[in-house]
């Protein structure tokens, strides 16, 4: 079911700023009447670096809370996160990629507590030495560990009312003994996705509308596993385990469909069930060796991924007149959906410091990845009764990456400091079909072979201990995800679904961003990004003619996954955060704009070879080349009630103008959310009201030259309340965990 939907919040590269809770990025203490002034936010070469640790927001927060809250960060959907200027974020946790798919992920850092956090890392252009594509940016999530002999960890309840109820539940430890560290974390809960959905297309003389509610109720459970163990002075091995799993039994799609053609109108039903589990559990096993006093090292690393999501649908499409009186079945398609990904990976760097600052890092990767897609497919005619029509489809996909990269750091002086690098990509792929549709012959064997030379450059000019100004450029590849290649139809109606597409390529990308900052309270940056041959999905309408020369009967709607031409997106944003009143009141206030530029065009289903045509026969092509500039805006304000500290009161918005997409003409969008929270010994209260004046509604809309028409409305009711409750215990010294960067972490990202 969630992949039936449009993927919207992809849309949202840039609508974040900064935010923090102490003036001028500072935490301080007296102690014995010496001040100490500890930084809570600070920009580093090639990151910035919140430390959460030492800022009062994150007790009894989330993850996912203080994440939002994160300068540079934001959250529309309340599913992904978002740095701005940056189509995508990959999570990071203690420097190794999450393996978890998209649903899983934004459960396991809302059910995560925020006490787990030692710090934030932002890395808004990553390095040659990252894995990582298109124009992603990464979110590093440092977690504690112990520093002294002993155990901690704490407990958090919540519930949650939107349309309907939810409940979420979390324990986490550490534990630490002379040289072995543990640390662990388990959490899960329920709850149900709402949407109201409204489909709207027409052309000359005919039109279909779908609307209706669809809901998707999911059972989670999961956790992780990270032991450390100090082998002698130099040397570290580290193991972790990450796991969580899905159920989502019973969802449902009831839209009534209004379809108006040359025949007249018809009333249709389509209600739709589905029963879906996916398991997600990857290993990681580190190596870490200290060749010297300066900070060299070497890095080794092996992991396994296994994914699993096994997906049974049963869609059925009724008879019905304009009373929606349901009169009768007529189609019905039951599909079976596995997937199964299995990926080794290996990984190797190096990284050696001189006395005179140079630092020179060179490693390799590889991978490994099996995709298996065993796709059943049957649909019953009842009335009229047709024979049953049956289109299994075992689809393969085999990937081998090999990756090398090099780059050289070098801090020319206090105030200076450049990087530069490049990562040598080699891709073989080759996807296998043993019965692809009707006049699609050529998905029996899907090969490519490609490699690419990717730069990276940037510097860091530290003008005084107030003034900061950066550079970075990076050029990266975008592959598709997994389940984008994976040939299979998501149906909503008879004649609205989507269609993944095994002929997607890798898209290129090119970043470059312009940061200033002053005194870490004041940002300017600045952002362009070029993509070619961009992986998006593409609306095609119209009757379709399929190869053979015959043509369906009604106006159909499909959106293709595809390379859709070219696009720039470019963004300007200024942004302070600061204290006021004695730190009684935090604001963070971001105001910018976007600029989007399209340029592509479609005019067949790459699939199927089904070309679209209006009822005069004349051929129907789906271009977007507009250009649209948009206002946004995003402030989020803390307020201290009592001096005691234990009563804050929270107050955050956001807003984004309208703007164009591949689907057309996003309309605004904005959010106001409360929130309040008591501290009181090792217990926090917190009550949480989310999108309290319902204005976080998606609508698009998309006029073509020829007079075609395509309307989107999704409600996913945004609006709700939480109330939570968490509880700490045991020692709470601390430090931070070694930072790992996982073997498979170029792969982990595609499963979503």
């Amino acid at each position: 079911m969630k992949r039936i939907l449009l993927s919207i919040a992809v849309i949202f590269g840039t609508c974040a700023f900064a935010q923090e809770k102490k003036s001028d990025s500072t935490k301080t203490k007296n102690i014995e009447g010496v001040t100490i002034t500890k930084q809570v936010f600070k920009k580093q070469s090639d990151r910035l670096v919140y430390d959460v640790a030492a800022s009062p927001i994150a007790k009894g927060n989330t993850t996912f809370d203080i994440l939002k809250q994160t300068p540079l960060l934001s959250s529309t959907d309340d599913k992904t996160l978002k740095i701005a200027g940056k189509n995508n974020v990959l999570i990071y946790i203690n420097g190794r990629k999450s393996n978890m798919d998209a649903e899983s992920l934004a459960q396991f850092l809302k059910n995560t507590p925020a006490e787990n956090i030692q710090k934030i890392e932002v890395i808004t252009v990553p390095g040659s030495e990252y894995q990582v594509e298109s124009s992603d940016g990464i979110i590093n999530i440092v977690l504690k560990k112990k520093m002294s002999d002993g155990l901690n960890g704490n407990m958090r309840f919540s519930n949650t009312q939107a349309k309907y109820n939810g409940s979420q539940a979390s324990f986490s430890a550490n534990y630490r003994k002379d040289k072995l560290g543990i640390s662990a974390s388990l959490s899960g809960g329920e709850n149900i996705e709402a949407q109201t959905y409204t489909l709207r297309n027409s052309s000359d003389g005919a039109s279909n509308e779908s609307t209706g509610d669809i809901n998707d109720p999911n059972k989670n459970i999961g956790g992780y596993l990270n032991i450390d163990y100090q082998l002698n002075d130099n040397s570290n091995l580290a193991l972790s385990w990450n796991t969580w799993a899905n159920k989502s039994y019973n969802s449902t799609v009831s839209l009534f469909n209004t379809i108006i053609n040359k025949d007249g109108t018809n009333y249709t039903w389509s209600k739709n069930k589905e029963d879906a589990r996916s398991y997600n559990n990857s290993l990681n096993l580190n190596y870490e060796l200290k060749t010297d006093s300066l900070g060299s090292k070497l890095n080794v690393n092996a992991a396994y991924l296994n994914y699993k999501r096994f997906q049974f649908t049963d869609n059925m499409t009724y008879k019905s007149n304009i009373n929606k009186d349901v009169l009768g079945e007529s189609t019905q398609l039951l599909q079976d959906l596995p997937q199964i990904i299995n990926n080794f990976s290996g990984m190797a760097d190096y990284i050696q410091k001189f006395k005179n600052d140079l630092t020179i890092s060179i490693g390799g990767n590889y991978n490994k990845t099996k995709t298996d897609n065993d796709t059943k497919s049957d649909t019953y005619f009842i009335d009229p009764a047709e024979p049953t029509k049956s289109a299994p489809n075992h689809f393969i996909y085999d990937e081998n990456i090999y990756g090398f990269y090099l780059t050289a750091e070098k801090k020319f002086s206090e105030k200076f400091s450049g990087k530069i690098g490049a990562r040598y990509e080699i891709t073989n792929s080759l996807g296998t079909s043993d019965n692809p549709p009707a006049g699609a012959e050529v998905l029996k064997r899907i090969e490519r072979n490609y490699n690419n030379i990717l730069p990276y450059l940037s510097f860091n000019y530290a003008i005084n201990d107030k003034n900061n100004l950066s550079y970075s450029f990076s050029s990266r590849m975008r592959r598709p995800s997994f389940w984008e290649i994976n040939p299979v139809v998501n149906k909503l109606t008879d004649d609205n679904y989507t269609q993944n597409n095994p002929f997607v390529k890798a898209s290129s990308t090119y970043n470059q961003e312009l940061m200033y900052m002053y005194k870490n309270s004041y940002f300017v940056v600045l952002n362009h990004s070029y993509i070619k041959d961009a992986i998006t999905q593409v609306p095609l309408q119209g009757y379709p003619k399929h190869p053979d020369g015959s043509t369906g009967e009604n106006l159909a709607l499909r959106y293709i996954r595809t390379n859709f031409g070219d696009k720039q997106e470019m963004s300007a944003m200024v942004g302070i955060q600061k204290s006021f009143f004695k730190q009684y009141w935090t604001t963070n206030f971001s105001v910018g704009v976007q600029h989007n530029r399209n340029n592509g065009s479609l005019d067949m289903d790459p699939t199927t070879g089904d070309r679209f045509i209006d009822q005069k026969g004349d051929p129907f092509i789906y271009i977007n080349n507009t250009n649209s500039t948009s206002l946004l805006i995003q402030t989020n304000n803390t307020i201290r009630l009592d001096k005691a500290k234990t009563w804050f009161f929270g107050v955050n918005f956001f807003y984004i103008d309208k703007q164009q997409i591949e689907l057309g003409m996003l309309r605004g969008l904005a959010s106001l959310d409360l929130s309040i929270k008591k501290n009181w010994n090792d217990w926090t209260f917190a009550l949480n009201v989310n999108d309290v004046l319902r204005t976080n509604i998606v609508e698009i809309d998309d006029y073509q030259s020829n007079g075609n028409y395509n309307y989107i409305h999704q409600n996913q009711y945004k609006r709700n309340f939480t109330v939570s409750l968490t509880y700490n215990f045991g020692n709470k010294k601390l430090k931070k965990v070694r930072d790992i960067e996982g073997a498979s972490d170029s792969i982990k990202s595609r499963t979503r």
